[in-house]
């Protein structure tokens, strides 16, 4: 069976069990403040689990895309060494909720195996939990009992916490679980070695290729496990394991999941799979990185210096370093996969296919900003390794700042490293990133009590699209403390705030009763729960309230909303249909759009787009809403959907004028275009590869920036004397200042051309070596450098100091010819390292050129002094 074959078995087998097939969720995770990217395909079910939302299936089958490169659940430092972990992966799976339980779900599991796809019974094993005694549970007698209807007991194994009870994380719905692990080796191996001694020990051939997990615990933030109200099935079946096993191969990349692939980087690096484990290592790397970042990039995520973002971007470096480092690429290359990755994946995954030039791009520009970055660190190796010659080892300090800075993983500093007979600090490296992740923890670190809970099953209302006023009682809340401060979360039985999403700001306001008030400082989704945050819990939790939104604010942010809207419309208008919105904020100041693009909008594109804008608002388009329409009416109506969003199967449609602008949102808007007032757009630029962003105002706000220029434009007027022509008087006055600073330029290189010949002419000579050390005062300090380098080039045999009071600010230069490196004990950037502490500053460089900075001007005295001592001592004076 190929690839394709065995999906389509696995969704046709569960369908013929009357499961409805759900589509895959974005790969990044959007609604859950724990889980940074699905990884697991229950993630998008998540809501069921714990009875926040009732469930529109009660059987469910999918493939889910799920990556998992971060906290717990981490395999990237193992992608590539071995041939069965990956980051990005496939993860088929069944769910029941609330319906069946073990006895079918292992019944259809084993089914499937053996039946369906016909993979031999006696290579199967199934593993069961065993019990833990902290938790209080003994073994799943049950699912045991199950297993030995079907199969003998020595193919039932007994597992830990660890291996069979699954948890997604500190907190959340859990349970214990089946494994069936699968024996793919040779006869004569088994017969040497049963299956059994080695499930879970990390043999290739050995593996776990399905997960049946029962749901029956919600794990509490205290440890304790409740049970949960319904119990469910969740379960797991790597599809790319899955593959090897039904195509008899002995690595889940020799599958015609990742052959494509691998022939193609092969033919760009010009070797071949399976003859060299470092090249094969390398190639394993780069076909699963393309994998998580074509799709991540899909899904909405761009690689960024933050969070998500930041994560995206360490894989692609990481397969880019590959590349360059193994197989000689040191051109961008990884981009040209995208479009056999969209190929293979058009049927089950086809927003990559229908991004495809987009994700490239991205890819490509990716790329190409890591590959300069990779040569200027080489470079930053190569000094360092000169300036630890004598140790020939590079500290971890070091190591580490290469990798903050230049993203060059430890492993890459190590092997340019051992090349050179280097070693690097190790221990050391691993402090610095333990110190800077406990640094990051502190920060940001957040301990959330348990929910308490006064009504039970109680779901929220939203009804703020027609309301900002509205009574209410809380069914839960619960404490938050952070570091310096604390808070509390509500939720509601009906709300009219607004939680943050779809870029719009989450609503404040305040909760009134009878005896107090209580100020509502945000409203978030979590798990599809509506969350209201306040910093006071109120006396009587159980009373009736008055919710009140702020009106004010909400109602600017509406105009921002619709605005983002309008300005879509218009962008797409202008510039063409490959716009496609990729991230924006809406609040009650301004608005903010990211849309991608890969070119900066003129000047009269700009124009256009503001003049679209500004016409649908003087038209007065009235709001057309539709509430709860399918999902498939709303495509055919034309509705603008977003990438990497996840929409049900009704949703909500917004409408400015049919012919316009119709899109798919869940934010609150303006009744009417007119209420928008003036439309203006502040800014426009790049903020990553492909990606523009536009910033807008609207109402008050746009008013205000256009009397605040046109104030500016008097005073300059003013200021000018009221010239007739305002632009011909600037470009004057522009020339004019230019002239004068040639003057001035003219005058400063005069007077660094005597300071030149000044100092020559004060060239001690001391055992056939020229010696300069003296102070001098400069105005600028790029001319601090080109004086160092034209004496270098005057006077022979040239050791030279030169401190100098730049503006106030002590600066050094130290120039020492080549020869005199080689032949005496004299290093430049090592010597203005030690002259710097008098000036309270750091600096480095070349054996023969080196600067330092710092902040304490009077030091420069001391600094030609100790440069006296030291340089006379090392010439043997």
């Amino acid at each position: 069976m190929t690839s394709q074959e065995i999906r389509s078995a696995f969704i046709q087998f569960f369908e013929q069990k009357q499961h409805q097939f759900v589509p895959s969720a974005p790969i990044v995770n959007k609604d859950d403040p724990t889980l940074m990217f699905i990884n697991a395909g229950m993630n998008q079910f998540k809501d069921y689990f714990l009875g926040n939302k009732p469930a529109p299936y009660s059987r469910v089958a999918n493939s889910q895309k799920c990556l998992r490169v971060s906290g717990k659940h981490n395999d990237l430092e193992e992608v590539g060494l071995d041939t069965y972990h990956h980051t990005m992966f496939e993860m088929l799976g069944n769910w029941s909720f609330g319906d069946y339980f073990k006895p079918e779900a292992i019944a259809w599991a084993w089914e499937l195996l053996t039946e369906v796809y016909k993979l031999p019974k006696d290579r199967l094993y199934a593993s069961v939990f065993g019990g833990d005694e902290q938790d209080g549970l003994g073994l799943d007698q049950e699912a045991y009992d199950y297993w030995k209807e079907i199969i003998d007991e020595d193919r039932i194994l007994l597992g830990s916490k660890k291996d069979n009870f699954w948890e997604m994380g500190d907190t959340g719905p859990c349970g214990p679980c089946s494994e069936i692990h699968i024996d793919l080796r040779p006869q004569q191996e088994i017969d040497k070695k049963p299956g059994k001694e080695l499930v879970n020990q990390d043999h290739p051939l050995v593996v776990e290729i399905w997960n049946l997990v029962f749901m029956q615990f919600n794990r509490q933030a205290s440890g304790e496990l409740h049970p949960l109200s319904a119990q469910h099935i969740d379960t797991g079946m790597g599809f790319e394991r899955l593959a090897m096993a039904i195509q008899n191969k002995e690595s889940n990349y020799d599958t015609d999941v990742f052959a494509p692939l691998i022939e193609q980087v092969s033919q760009r690096a010009n070797v071949r799979y399976g003859d060299q484990e470092e090249t094969d290592i390398a190639i394993r790397v780069i076909v699963d990185h393309i994998r998580a970042i074509a799709f991540t990039i899909a899904d909405g995520q761009l690689p960024s210096n933050n969070k998500a973002g930041y994560v995206i971007r360490r894989i692609l470096r990481r397969a880019v370093r590959y590349g360059y480092t193994f197989l000689g690429l040191k051109e961008p290359f990884l981009y040209q996969l995208v479009p056999t990755l969209s190929q293979q994946f058009a049927d089950i995954f086809p927003e990559l296919q229908r991004q495809q030039d987009f994700v490239g791009k991205v890819v490509q520009e990716e790329e190409s900003s890591f590959l300069r970055t990779l040569e200027v660190g080489l470079r930053k190796l190569d000094q360092i390794k000169e300036e630890y010659q004598d140790e020939k080892e590079i500290p971890g300090a070091v190591a580490f700042e290469l990798y903050d800075t230049f993203g060059f993983p430890f492993d890459l500093t190590a092997l340019i490293a051992r090349e050179s007979g280097y070693s690097v600090d190790e221990s050391g490296f691993k402090q610095e990133m333990e110190e800077q992740k406990s640094r990051s923890k502190a920060a940001t670190s957040t301990d959330t009590g348990d929910w308490t809970v006064l009504l039970e099953e109680v779901e929220t209302t939203f009804v703020g699209y027609d309301t900002l006023t509205s009574e209410a009682k809380i069914v839960k809340y619960r404490q938050v403390q952070e570091k310096k401060s604390s808070y509390y979360q509500l939720v509601l039985d009906k709300t009219p705030f607004y939680a943050e999403g779809g870029g719009q700001v989450g609503d404040t306001g305040a909760l009134e009763s009878a005896n107090e008030q209580i100020f509502i400082f945000d409203t978030k989704k979590e798990n599809n729960l509506i969350v209201h945050f306040t910093k006071k819990l109120p006396t009587n939790v159980e009373t009736t309230f008055t919710c009140q939104v702020n009106s004010d604010k909400r109602k600017s942010t509406e105009n921002n909303h619709s605005a983002t809207h309008l300005l879509h419309a218009a962008l797409r208008q202008v510039l063409g249909n490959h716009v496609q919105q990729r991230g924006s904020l809406v609040n009650d100041q301004l608005l903010r759009f990211d849309f991608s693009h890969f070119a900066k909008m003129t000047d009269e594109e700009i124009q256009q787009v503001e003049h679209l804008v500004n016409e649908r608002v003087r038209e007065n388009i009235h709001l057309e809403e539709l509430r709860k329409i399918p999902i498939d009416e709303a495509k055919a109506m034309g509705a603008m959907a977003l990438f990497g969003e996840k929409y049900g199967d009704e949703v909500r449609v917004i409408v400015f004028d049919q012919d316009y602008s119709v899109e798919l949102c869940g934010g609150t808007h303006v009744p009417a275009t007119g209420h928008l007032g003036f439309f203006k757009i502040t800014s426009e630029g790049s903020v990553a590869a492909g990606i523009r962003r536009i910033e807008a105002i609207t109402g008050r706000a746009a008013e205000t920036y256009v009397r605040e220029q046109d104030e500016l434009l008097s005073t300059i007027k003013e200021t000018l004397k009221s010239p007739r022509d305002l632009q011909k008087a600037v470009q004057a006055l522009v020339e004019e200042k230019n002239q004068l600073q040639r003057q001035i330029d003219a005058l400063q290189q005069e007077k660094a051309s005597g300071i030149q010949q000044e100092l020559a002419s004060k060239t001690q000579t001391i055992n056939d070596t020229s010696v300069i050390i003296e102070k001098v005062a400069l105005p600028q300090a790029d001319m601090l450098k080109q004086l160092s380098f034209n004496l270098k080039n005057q006077v022979d045999n040239l050791v030279m100091v030169i401190a100098a009071n730049i503006q106030g600010k002590p600066q050094i230069s130290v120039v020492i010819d080549e020869k005199l490196t080689k032949t005496h004990d004299l290093h430049a950037g090592q010597l203005v390292k030690q002259l710097a502490k008098h000036i309270k500053g750091g600096g480095g460089g070349q054996p023969f050129f080196a600067t330092a900075g710092g902040k304490d001007v009077t030091g420069l005295e001391k600094v030609l002094e100790e440069a006296d001592v030291l340089i006379k001592n090392t010439l043997g004076t």
